[in-house]
Formats: structure tokens, C-alpha cells, sequence
């Protein structure tokens, strides 16, 4: 796959998914439960069918910040967690850092609760680092809009690139003429948009029609 500066390059890519965590959810007011869940299990199969190194990490998951929706792990067995007491910066985590150094890869699609802590500060970081980062923002739920807002604007002021989870997944599909298309699809209809569906089931029946 050839790609520009701009986009996601497969080949170079690692997810970072930090602190989707259920008692740090209880916190989010800018997107709905629902969609913020959901959109955090995409990018874990996704990841997992396009076979996409992934890191979990967890801040205090004993305390209120509550342990990491099982999701992520469920639909993603072969990510990697690496567990964090302490520093609220996962980039402050020695071990999360040298779990990313493993993969060899430098370009971070980073989702975290919350956005303008968990997904931002790694992000800044990451970025000082000489990294290439990507921030999904609608894989990381915020305490208020505006201050989604103004992470959007920190980030990207950094040189980061927001982007969300539909788009994510795309650029990591890069096309249907592939074995894992199908699969992609149901993700898709699954978790993102579920009208999609029915537009396969039309066209399904449309063909057996003709036939």
C-alpha cells in the first residue's frame, strides 16, 4: 500500500487505546455512551483483522477509574496491556513507551478517556518524540465540549491529525479487493453504520432476483 504524509500507512501503524476505563466513562458529556463504546470495540477489531499492533493501558483500574471495558481485549486478543499505577501521561510509563518501541513503529492512532488528558497528553508527547500521531476523536470521550474543542485545537496546533473512527477504519480497509473485506464490512454494519446493512441486503436480493 502506497500512502502520502497525510494518512495512515499500515505498515507503520500501532493503536493505542488508554483508559477507556467504566468509571472514567461516567465522566464523559461530549458523545453518547453508547457510540463512544462502540466506537472504541471498532477500532479493536479493526485493528485486529488488519493486524495492527495494539497497547492498552489502564490508570488505577482498582480505584474509581474502574477496570477497562472487556470489549477491547475481546474482540483484540492479541493486543497488549501494559499495566500503569501513577503517572496520569501514559507517555511517563517507561514500559508503555518501550511497548511501543517493540513494534518498530512510528505512526500512533491514539484514542483515550479523557480526550484532553489520556488521549491528549500522550499525544503531545508522542509528537515531541518524533513520532506521527493521529487522534481519533470519537474513540475519546470528554468531560464537556468545550474542552474537546480546545484539544482539537491543542493537537493539532502540535501537528497531530484528528480523525474518527469511520475514517480510521477505512484508511486501514484500504480496499475491498481483499481476503478480510467482508469482515470489515461487518464491523462496519455492526458498530458504525448499521444502514449499511440493509443496502447489502437490497443489493443481495436484488441479484437473486436477476438470477
Amino acid at each position: 500500500m502506497t500512502t502520502n504524509k497525510w494518512m495512515i500507512d499500515t505498515n507503520d501503524a500501532v493503536l493505542l487505546l488508554i483508559d477507556h476505563q467504566s468509571g472514567l466513562f461516567q465522566l464523559v458529556r461530549d458523545i453518547e455512551y453508547t457510540t463512544l463504546r462502540n466506537n472504541v470495540t471498532t477500532l479493536a477489531k479493526v485493528a485486529h483483522i488488519a493486524k495492527i499492533p495494539t497497547i492498552t493501558t489502564a490508570s488505577v483500574p482498582e480505584g474509581p477509574n474502574g477496570p477497562i471495558i472487556p470489549e477491547i481485549h475481546q474482540s483484540n486478543p492479541d493486543a497488549v496491556h501494559v499495566p500503569r499505577s501513577g503517572p496520569i501521561n501514559a507517555w511517563d510509563h517507561r514500559p508503555f513507551v518501550e511497548a511501543i518501541e517493540s513494534t518498530k513503529r512510528k505512526t500512533l492512532l491514539i484514542a483515550g478517556t479523557l480526550t484532553s488528558i489520556c488521549m491528549a497528553f500522550p499525544a503531545l508527547s508522542a509528537l515531541a518524540a518524533g513520532y506521527k500521531v493521529f487522534c481519533i476523536v470519537d474513540a475519546s470521550g470528554n468531560h464537556s465540549q468545550m474542552a474537546t474543542d480546545l484539544t482539537i485545537a491543542r493537537v493539532t496546533q502540535a501537528g497531530a491529525m484528528p480523525i474518527d473512527t469511520f475514517a480510521v477504519m477505512s484508511e486501514l480497509m484500504n480496499t475491498w479487493n481483499r481476503p478480510e473485506a467482508m469482515d470489515f464490512a461487518k464491523v462496519m454494519i455492526d458498530h458504525i453504520v448499521p444502514a449499511y446493512g440493509a443496502l447489502m441486503e437490497s443489493y443481495d436480493t436484488a441479484q437473486k432476483s436477476v438470477k
